[in-house]
Order: C-alpha cells, then sequence, then structure tokens
C-alpha cells in the first residue's frame, strides 16, 4: 500500500510526463552501468558462439538473457505485471517482418561490431564509430517508422502475418507461466555454468544479472504507471529502436513535445554508460582507420535500423524484452539475429580475412581471425 502511494503521489506532484521519463531516465541508468561494466551484446555472444567458443561474453548474454526471463515471469506469477494489455501479445504481429528484419539486425550488428544498446554505451564512453553507426541507426529507424522507408516496411511485413493468439508461445505450448519460469531457470544454469568455467569476474556476474532485471523493472514500472496515470499509458520494457529515433526527433524539433519512458531512457543509458566507464577508466576517443571501414559501419546502421523497425525491436526489444513475456514473433527474431550475424561473419570478415575483433572496446573477447 506504501509503494502504491508512493507512486500516485510522485506522479500528481511531477506529472505524469516527467514522472515516466524520470522513471525511464533512472532505469537507463542503472541499465548504461551494468551493460558497460559487464560488456554486454548480443553480437559479441554471437559470433563466440560461431567460432565454437562458449566464452565470457555468452555467459554474460545468457545470464542476462534467463535473469530478465525470470524477474518477468516471477513478477507476473506474484500479480505484480500482467501482460493483459501489451501491444505485442495483444495485436496482430508479422512473421515476414520478425525474420527477415532479424537478418538484417543481424547482418548490420555484425557489420558495426555491436548491438544496439552496446552502440549506445560505446559512443557514451567515446567510441566514434559507435557514435556514427548509432546516428544511423536512428534516422533509419526513424524513415522506416514515419517516413520515406514505411512503405516497404509495410508491405514486407505484410507478407506473413498472424493474429494476436498466435503471438502467444506460452499458450500455444499449452504451458503457463510456472513452465515458463523452469525453462529459463535452464538457462540460467547454462549461463552460470559457463561463467564459472571462464571464470567470470564478480562485476561481469553482477552486471549480467543487473540487465536483466532493468528489463523486468521497465515493465514493472510502465505497467504500474499505466495503472496509475490519467491518461493512457503503452506498457512496455527496454528497447532501442523507436527510443531512438523519437529521441533523435526530440533533439531536433522545437520544444514542448510530450515526454514519457523512452524520453528518459536514451539518456539515462548514455548517462549510466559514461559514469561507469570514467570510474572503470575506459573513456577513450576512438575513430575510424580509414574510409571502407567507415562504410562498414554505415552500412550496418542501415542494416540495423531498418531491419529493427521490420523486426518490432532490437536485440533488446525483441530479443530480450519481447521473449521475456513469451512473444512468439520476438523470439524469432532474436534466432533470426543470431543466424544472420553468424551469416555475415563468414561471408565477410572470415572469408575476406577482415578482423572480427576492432582494436577498441567495442571488440567481443573473441580470437581474431586477422590483425586489423
Amino acid at each position: 500500500m506504501g509503494v502504491a502511494i508512493t507512486i500516485d503521489g510522485l506522479m500528481e506532484a511531477l506529472g505524469e510526463d516527467r514522472f515516466l521519463a524520470l522513471g525511464g531516465l533512472l532505469i537507463g541508468t542503472l541499465f548504461g552501468v551494468l551493460a558497460q561494466r559487464s560488456r554486454f551484446c548480443l553480437r559479441a555472444s554471437t559470433l563466440e558462439v560461431a567460432h565454437g567458443r562458449l566464452g565470457e561474453r555468452l555467459a554474460v548474454w545468457l545470464l542476462a538473457f534467463s535473469t530478465a526471463l525470470i524477474a518477468t515471469q516471477g513478477l507476473i506469477l506474484l500479480g505484480l505485471f500482467d501482460t493483459g494489455n501489451v501491444r505485442q501479445l495483444n495485436n496482430p504481429g508479422s512473421l515476414s517482418g520478425a525474420v527477415i528484419g532479424g537478418l538484417m539486425f543481424g547482418c548490420g550488428m555484425t557489420l558495426t561490431r555491436a548491438c544496439a544498446s552496446r552502440m549506445l554505451v560505446l559512443a557514451a564512453t567515446g567510441n566514434l564509430r559507435a557514435l556514427l553507426s548509432g546516428l544511423v541507426f536512428a534516422v533509419v529507424a526513424q524513415a522506416a517508422l514515419r517516413g520515406v522507408l514505411s512503405p516497404a516496411r509495410e508491405a514486407i511485413n505484410g507478407w506473413w502475418t498472424v493474429g494476436s493468439a498466435q503471438r502467444d508461445l506460452l499458450a500455444l505450448a499449452g504451458v503457463g507461466h510456472d513452465g515458463a519460469l523452469l525453462f529459463a531457470l535452464g538457462w540460467l544454469a547454462a549461463g552460470a555454468a559457463i561463467a564459472r568455467r571462464n571464470r567470470l569476474s564478480g562485476w561481469s556476474w553482477l552486471g549480467a544479472a543487473g540487465v536483466g532485471l532493468t528489463v523486468a523493472a521497465a515493465w514493472w514500472f510502465t505497467w504500474r504507471s499505466a495503472a496509475a496515470a490519467f491518461e493512457p499509458v503503452a506498457i512496455h520494457s527496454l528497447s532501442f529502436t523507436a527510443p531512438s529515433a523519437d529521441f533523435l526527433m526530440l533533439v531536433l524539433s522545437p520544444p514542448g513535445a510530450p515526454w514519457g519512458f523512452d524520453t528518459g531512457l536514451i539518456p539515462g543509458v548514455a548517462l549510466g554508460a559514461f559514469l561507469a566507464g570514467l570510474a572503470g577508466r575506459d573513456l577513450k576517443l576512438e575513430g575510424f582507420n580509414d574510409g571502407s571501414t567507415m562504410r562498414r559501419y554505415i552500412v550496418g546502421g542501415c542494416l540495423m535500423g531498418f531491419g529493427s523497425v521490420l523486426a518490432g525491436g532490437c536485440a533488446i526489444g525483441a530479443g530480450v524484452s519481447g521473449a521475456s513475456i513469451f512473444v512468439l514473433t520476438a523470439w524469432l527474431v532474436l534466432w533470426s539475429m543470431w543466424i544472420g550475424a553468424v551469416l555475415t561473419d563468414r561471408a565477410i570478415d572470415r572469408k575476406t580475412g577482415r578482423p572480427v575483433r576492432a582494436r577498441s572496446s567495442d571488440a567481443a573477447a573473441i580470437p581474431p581471425v586477422a590483425a586489423q
């Protein structure tokens, strides 16, 4: 009861928009700190597996992923979160968009050597390659959402659609939230085993689990805010596609646009990553080696921007947040991202002798196939 009064009181004192933005800022800052310290990244874990290693980056991703599933399903079982009004489970979805968009995103994140959240974290610590590809990502995402690329996105999404009832994996599989929790515990055990074998540091354990908890925290916060707010509030968790595009437009547009959870999320992640980088002495300006490298990152940012909108989410938005409530299309996106990343690595980096590992902090802990 005390928590409910506090939330309602804060919302009334600050106003709904500012309250939501403050929540996004706080959760985003926490995510930024934890993601920077743990080096959480889907692309890095994918390429470890592609190169036959069950290493540190895979352990971090599995710990974060499984923690997000466990915490989210736990909230549902405790009655602290309800998916009844979550858009992904109550609207038709696109299987064609999930598969094609996921493949495009996976290809793009291999070219940029970072997933969407990792690009923001790296940009905040001085990586100019991540900054450029992140800006390209946001611009193309905005074009696909509401601009010149939206007709193409709508056409591809319309190739193969499913109704809302067919997007609920738990209903399709005939298992409840208890079964989902047991499934997630299995992934946690796998992640813990890989982490112990690689002697994962305490910061990596804490950071990975914390990243997963921020996903559940965002679900709870937006759900609780929607229950208390007078105006409609979208119930969602962490994502970096639409929020990046919307934040870019907020910066470029005249003042006065309404605020929300996503308004605080992007600057919060950047702030948290910067503070963590400062504390860990990881701040360093890094740029491009040559024009061909720049072209690679620009193409990758374009693929990620269009692909994530087509898929309905990025590596976090679909791959973790959507997966944590067992949305069919989100799981298709996640697997498609893995496949796209592996195929791109084999077709471009290994075939041409280009490095899997860059010379900076955007690299995963993967043995390079060639020196840059």
